[in-house]
């Protein structure tokens, strides 16, 4: 039987007094592969960042595997928008896959042979082993993400929270990102991302939250994914008046 593995309640985020996320509640369901849907400005990051406690909402609860503890953020890999990332900043591929491995070491141990190795493992998942020694900064932007999503691998965790992986990427990596997700799901991995492009959420995703600021639909894309539930989101021009 499947669990509840993040589940939120009433939560309430505002910036400078004006709502981005209203009453919002619902679950993502363990070893699932979650798609988060809505219109520019339905608050899809801001729920994601509420998650991993990077704002803090006015009001509302946040249980990860039943704790609200900051602790509990172990268990969650957290892939952010490329938009949000210094990709100027001097560091190699492997040195940005390796800081998957902090989270088990804490950030003042040197990472030894057996993180070298989960690192290097990562790399050849998403088929960037020979950029190894690359700086970030000279990659592309399917590149850029490909190593970002080793990284997340390389971190073990449960649950990966993923905002926007497949924008503007090409579709190569596309596919490799989507296989990759997938696999780790059969290794009983949970995923919940912020997807944009609609046509592919039935052939990519098991489950969606339909969201405008709240939730319109939640649950299994053959019980919720219907042109009413989208229409209703997707033509609110605010759920909040």
């Amino acid at each position: 039987m499947t669990e509840d593995i993040i589940k939120i309640k009433d939560l309430i985020v505002a910036y400078d007094e004006k709502p981005a996320i209203w009453h919002l509640n619902m679950t993502l369901q363990e070893n699932s592969i979650t798609a988060i849907v809505g219109p520019n400005g339905a608050g899809k990051s801001t729920l994601i960042k509420s998650i991993m406690q990077l704002i803090k909402p006015v009001s509302g609860e946040i249980h990860i595997n039943g704790s609200k503890s900051k602790k509990a953020l172990k268990d969650i890999a957290y892939v952010p928008q490329k938009g949000e990332v210094n990709w100027e900043f001097p560091t190699t591929v492997l040195d940005v896959v390796l800081m998957g491995r902090y989270v088990h070491k804490g950030w003042i141990k040197r990472p030894n042979k057996k993180d070298h190795k989960i690192a290097m493992s990562a790399l050849r998942e998403m088929k960037m082993e020979a950029f190894r020694n690359r700086q970030i900064s000279e990659l592309s932007g399917g590149q850029r993400q490909r190593v970002f999503l080793a990284r997340a691998i390389c971190q073990d965790a449960d649950i990966y929270i993923m905002d926007e992986p497949l924008q503007g990427i090409d579709i190569t990596t596309e596919k490799l990102i989507i296989k990759t997700i997938k696999s780790l799901q059969e290794q009983g991995k949970t995923f919940l991302v912020v997807h944009h492009n609609l046509d592919t959420v039935k052939e990519y995703f098991d489950h969606v939250i339909i969201m405008n600021k709240t939730i319109f639909a939640s649950g299994k894309i053959s019980e919720v994914w219907t042109a009413e539930n989208i229409d209703k989101a997707y033509s609110e021009v605010s759920a909040v008046k």
